[in-house]
Formats: structure tokens, sequence, C-alpha cells
């Protein structure tokens, strides 16, 4: 006799300095976490590492959060990450046009070291001022 087949499930994050509850949706038409426009997609991610980079590299000077999101509707591979820097998509982040509900906060976690933040950011500006930090939406 096997074994019961049990269900898998994935838990998707999102970075950010928002301020939101269990129940809130993250919809298109908010101003970005990282440029100066608003986007028509929504982004999270598989992995705690590339929410906790969403939360420190987002806009803003509230405190960094993490939440655990549901997507609602269909989602996608993120280009801006799968296509410009990790083939294969190893930090499973993602996109859609449909809203994440906010199903928890993500309370205890540890960021990145403050040189690798700065080296971080120190690197997308020097991208920007290139004028080859592109968000492909």
């Amino acid at each position: 006799m096997s074994a019961p087949a049990t269900a898998f499930s994935q838990s998707f994050f999102h970075g950010t300095r928002a301020d939101l509850r269990p129940g809130d949706m993250i919809a298109v038409g908010y101003q970005s976490n990282f440029v100066d426009t608003q986007l028509s997609w929504v982004y999270f991610a598989g992995t705690m590492d590339a929410a906790i980079w969403g939360a420190e590299l987002a806009a803003g000077e509230g405190p960094e959060r993490i939440y655990v999101v549901e997507p609602t509707g269909a989602w996608s591979d993120d280009p801006n990450v799968t296509d410009k820097r990790f083939a294969g998509n190893p930090t499973l982040s993602y996109r859609s046009r449909d809203p994440l509900r906010i199903i928890g906060e993500v309370v205890n976690w540890r960021g990145h070291s403050a040189e690798q933040i700065r080296g971080m950011k120190e690197a997308i500006a020097r991208l920007t001022e290139e004028g080859n930090n592109v968000v492909i939406d």
C-alpha cells in the first residue's frame, strides 16, 4: 500500500513599505515600489529573498514589510528578472494584472547587510544614469 498523495502549496510574497492588512488587495494603478510611475502589473515572488529585496529597495520612508499574498487571477514570469538577469526564473518572480490578496505578514525575517543594500542601490543608480533602468511593463 502506498502513502496517500499530499497537495503541494506554494507560498507567494510581496515586499514593500505599504502598510496593509489581511484581506487588502495589491492592485495595479498605484505608485510602483521602484519607479516613479504607475505600472499595469503587480509583482510578487515565490522566494523570501526576492521579497526581501523588494522591501529593502522600495521607495518611501515607512517600515519594510513582507506580505504573504494570493494571486486572484492568472500570472506569468516577470520578464524584468527572467529576461534580464536570471534565466529559468530561480527567484520565482512573477507578475499579474489581477490583484494580489494579502493573506498575512511575515514579521520575523532577516534582511541583507547594509553593505549589500548599498551595493544594490549603487548598481541601480548607475543603471538609471545610463538610461538602462527600464521596467518592461
